[in-house]
């Protein structure tokens, strides 16, 4: 069976249900849920998406995460997703949201924050073949590669003018 997705407009408003397959076929707007991990050093995850994936294979990332199913929250998804995918069950905080186009179709995708601190990383090696901790300038290096995937790229600029932005009284 495929993974079920809801297809949403402009607005994230849900107008039905598709396969995840279908929504990238026909680019059909859906949600990705999303997290981007620190630990207590300031340090972002960066992991290398697995050869076997058939979205972005090999890619290097900074999104720990993936499609919204159906009737999920994005809070709902990324707590599952960093289960599935780093054994991690920890509080996340929403940071932003933004509507992205890439080779995988349009998507709203929704971008979380995680503290990882004392808390062991058990990766899945079907969905990451290498993870490390990287300060902020060797993340940005990372970032500017050809072979990093798009979505990623651009929520990590997004989630970094987030974290520069005064705090509003």
């Amino acid at each position: 069976m495929s993974e079920l997705v809801e297809h949403v407009d402009g607005q994230d408003r849900v107008l039905g249900v598709v396969t995840r397959g279908d929504a990238v076929r026909q680019s059909l707007p859906h949600r990705i849920a999303a997290t981007i991990c620190r630990d207590g050093a300031g340090r972002i995850l960066v992991l290398r998406r697995s050869e076997r994936l058939t979205r972005f294979p090999g890619h290097y990332d900074v999104l720990v995460g993936g499609a919204v199913g159906v009737g999920e929250s994005y809070e709902d998804a990324v707590a599952r997703e960093l289960t599935e995918e780093l054994g991690l069950r920890l509080p996340v905080r929403f940071m932003f949201k933004f509507f992205h186009r890439d080779a995988t179709g349009p998507v709203w995708m929704g971008v979380h924050e995680a503290l990882v601190v004392n808390h062991p990383l058990a990766p899945d090696p079907e969905e990451i073949s290498w993870h490390g901790w990287l300060t902020s300038a060797e993340t940005d290096a990372v970032v500017n590669r050809p072979r990093f995937a798009p979505g990623g790229r651009e929520a990590m600029y997004r989630y970094q003018e987030h974290r520069n932005r005064p705090a509003t009284p």
